[in-house]
This record gives C-alpha cells, structure tokens and sequence, in this order.
C-alpha cells in the first residue's frame, strides 16, 4: 500500500475542527476507498491551547499558514481560514509554489484569486478542489467540472445561502417580520452578528461567480454581478406571493443571453409547485439546465461543520486516489489559460414576468393611470389586484398588486419611473422578479 497522504489543516474553527474529527473516525473506511491513508500531519491556527474535541498530538503545529504550506511536514494545503485575503491568500499561493495539492473551501478566495490561482496549480500540474465552496456538502462542482462534460449548460441558478433561505422560509411559516426572522436566525447561530454577506447577497454572488465560470468557461467576474438582498422583504410580500401561488426565495441566476451572460442575485418569486421552492429553511439547492441531461437539481445541507467537512474531505479523498504523472483535471474545467473574458449581459435587456407592489393614494383614476404608464411601455399585465386600506381608514393609501406577463426590465423601470413622477405613490415600490423554475 502506498504511503499516507499527509494533509496539513489551516483553521481549525467549526469545519476545520470536523475534517480533523471525521479523518480520524473514518480512516479506515477512507483507507480501504483511496488505497493509501490520510493523516493529519500539521496544523496551524491561532489559539494552541483550544479544546477542538479531537486528538492532534499527532500534529506539527505551525505559527503561520504559509510556513506550514512550504514544509516537508505535508503533501496537502487544506485552507480553512476564510477571507479573500491575507493569510489564507498567502498560504494557498506558497502551497503551489511549494508543489503542494490545495483543498480550499473559501469561495470568496475563489471569486477574486481563482483564475490566478488556477492557472498556477495548472501549469505546475497541482491539483486545486474546492468543492466546499459552494453549497457546502452538495457535489456540485464535481458534478458540473466531471460529470456534466458532454453538457453545453444554458441556466444555472439556485439558493445558495442558508441564512436568507431560512429567513424567508420563517417570514412565511410563521407570520414573523424580517426583522424577528434575522434575530431569531442570529440566536440559532445561522446569521452572523453582522449578518450584511449573507442578508444583501454578496455571499451569493461569490458562489454564483464560481458556477457561472464552470457553466460558460468565462474567468470568474464576482464584481459584475447585479446583486439585491431581502431585506427590503416584508410580510405584505410574502402574504401577496403566496396568494398568487408563489414563494419568495433569494436566488443566484446565471444564464446565457444574446447579449452576453447574465448574472444575477436577488429575491425571486418561484411557482409553489417548483422543486426549487419546497427547499427551505438553511437547505440548499443547485438546478442546471443543459442540453443533454435537461434538469437536474441537487439539494442538501449548505452550510455547517459535518456537511462542509464532507465536501473537504472528498476533496482529500480525490487528491489521495490521484496517481503521480496523471493529467490534472482542469479547475474550472477547461484550461484556466482558455477561460473566455467575461461579457456582461446589461440587466436592463433581463426579460421575465414581475411582481409589481405598489401604496397608492386614493384618488380617482389613480388604477387607470397605472395601468396606462404599463401600456405605454408596452407591458401587459396578467393581473392587478387592489387590497383594503393600509390601516383600515378611509382615504387611507391602498396597496395596488401588479403581475406582469414576460417584459423586460427596462421597460418596467421606465414604467415606475413615470408612475413617481405623476406622485400618485406613497412609498418606494416593490418590484420582485418572477423565475420560472422546476
């Protein structure tokens, strides 16, 4: 049997702590599949003295991830650490440049460093896995880098944020304001104290830039993505999607355009009926259109210490099976050198149904006037629907639903932008997207 594959851990918080954890629980069924063993040889994290709940005498600690990354103690650089930058940065590039495999679970590394990053471990003949990246213990990179080759992938799109899932799943389930909804998630440990990554979308955008290179072959370009949070959601919208026959989930779309790929995060409405829209709470979900498989869709745990030590540990696991002087599987599956330069698909051109909510003042002729503002940029309405009063008074400002059939989006901003102007609204509208979705 071949020598251990001797992986060094920097991080050794809640997911660190669990590859660490399951690596020793596991090693013997992680022997027999991979035909060597793994160990722990070294680590490297700030607090020594820390009970992890796991036995690393075994381990040569180091005071710096890169220091740990250029020994001759390991033959893998796993990067827990998080951060775009800094030490994690650091650690991955002296790792390469030390000939050493890279094992990382820092998407937002990835969504800044990741073409760089790529074309180093490929040109050195590195293997760089990042499966934890993106929805935690679901194999969609895999999926999408290996399994998926005779596939040309024309939408990917997905919920790829637990917090925000969990957030709207509670608003709806249980009558909560989104408020209630975030201090309840930050109590359970699912949103941060500053929960603003998760909440506002970037945390999204970051993995959603990863699937779009892997979809289109395109360099990772995080900073052209069109990005709206939830927190502007409230109960009023939740209550109107349902009626409906909707459910308000945050999603990452990216899709191939014929003015370039879009991509895009922000709150969407899909039908109740859609698979994508009985995932709830902190689950998450991936669907992938393509032309020869249709439809699939992944769903599981996105985020927590087994879940995402799972999807590390795969990573180790491929690395461990790999044979000396085998061809290296592409990072974002084709030649980082091949990736096409991104081409941005102007959200205005965006073409889709929309969720339109609008408080009016009471007037008359305020219904036709809407209605008149959609015509003329030529927008036709599916529904429009009035609610009471805001507060039950009379000549109290009403609440006025529209649901547009497929438009675009720059004809439904020019719409609202003449609706302002003619002062018939009380407060900033609501618009919201409607996806179509299995």
């Amino acid at each position: 049997m071949s020598e251990p594959l001797r992986i060094g851990i920097a991080g050794l918080g809640t997911v660190g702590a669990s590859v660490a954890r399951i690596l020793a629980d596991k090693a013997a069924t992680l022997t027999a599949q991979c035909g060597r063993g793994i160990v722990v040889s070294g680590v490297s994290a700030r607090d020594r003295s820390k009970d992890r709940g796991v036995d690393l005498s075994g381990a040569k600690w180091f005071d710096t991830p890169a220091e740990m990354a250029v020994s001759g103690e390991i033959d893998v650089f796993v990067e827990l650490i998080g951060g775009e930058d800094g030490p994690a940065l650091d650690g991955i590039r002296a790792a390469l440049e030390a000939g050493r495999h890279v094992v990382t679970a820092n998407k937002a590394l990835l969504a800044r460093h990741g073409v760089e990053l790529a074309e180093t471990s490929e040109d050195k003949g590195l293997i760089l896995n990042y499966e934890a990246a993106v929805a935690g213990g679901i194999p969609v990179i895999k999926t999408m880098r290996e399994s998926m080759a005779a596939n040309t992938p024309s939408r990917v799109y997905g919920i790829l944020n637990g917090t925000a899932n969990y957030i709207l799943t509670r608003m709806e389930s249980d009558e909560l304001s989104f408020e209630d909804c975030l201090a309840e998630a930050q109590r359970l440990g699912y949103a941060e104290a500053d929960p603003t990554f998760d909440i506002e979308g970037q945390d999204t955008a970051h993995k959603l830039a990863i699937l779009t290179s892997l979809a289109f072959g395109t360099k990772v370009a995080s900073e052209e993505i069109y990005i709206e949070g939830i927190s502007n959601i409230s109960l009023g919208d939740i209550h109107a999607a349902r009626e409906l026959g909707y459910r308000i989930k945050l999603l990452g779309v990216a899709q191939r355009t014929a003015t370039g790929i879009e991509q895009r995060v922000h709150p969407t409405m899909v039908p109740l009926g859609s698979m994508i829209g009985q995932v709830d709470r902190v689950t998450n979900a991936v669907a992938i259109e393509a032309d020869t498989v249709g439809s699939l869709l992944l769903s599981g745990p996105g985020a927590g210490g087994d879940a995402t030590a799972s999807a590390v540990i795969g990573d180790i696991a491929d690395i461990a099976k790999s044979h000396p002087g085998r061809q290296v599987a592409p990072v974002f599956g084709r030649a980082a050198t091949e990736l096409r330069p991104y081409e941005r698909a102007e959200m205005t051109s965006h073409a889709g149904g929309y969720f339109i909510r609008m408080t009016v003042h009471d007037r008359i002729g305020v219904f036709a006037t809407l209605a008149a503002h959609m015509a003329e940029n030529d927008i036709s309405l599916e529904s429009i629907v009035q609610h009471g009063t805001v507060n039950g008074e009379v000549d109290a400002p009403k609440t006025v639903i529209l649901v547009t059939h497929e438009t675009t989006e720059s004809h439904v901003r020019k719409a609202i932008e003449a609706v302002l102007e003619d002062g018939h609204l009380v407060s900033k509208p609501q618009v919201i997207r409607i996806e179509p979705a299995g």
